[in-house]
């Protein structure tokens, strides 16, 4: 299996109301402003992004009740938007507390 584990902090930008899918599941999507400083080839770097994201199951009902503005930090993996659509998303599997 390869690698594929993304642990992310940031604020919340926008966050979309909570959905379920036809088998009942929870699923929110929305999305994080990441700012930090990194090294790079021995050198500092500010990095700045925005980040889509969508959380499934327990984890949306536990992320339902955050607002833009409030720092979060997710634990997930990253995939494809959908098959048409190759941008990708952070798939959330956890909030690090």
């Amino acid at each position: 299996m390869e690698a594929n584990a993304v642990l992310l902090a940031g604020t919340v930008l926008e966050m979309d109301a909570l959905r379920h899918t036809p088998a009942g599941v929870p699923v929110l999507h929305f999305s994080l402003r990441h700012t930090s400083s990194q090294v790079e080839a021995g050198h500092p770097r500010r990095v700045e992004c925005n980040v889509s994201a969508v959380a499934l199951g327990e984890l949306a009902n536990k992320l339902a009740v955050r607002r833009p503005g409030d720092r979060v930090s997710v634990a997930g993996f990253l995939a494809a938007r959908s098959f048409r659509n190759a941008n990708l998303v952070l798939h959330a599997t956890r909030l690090e507390e």
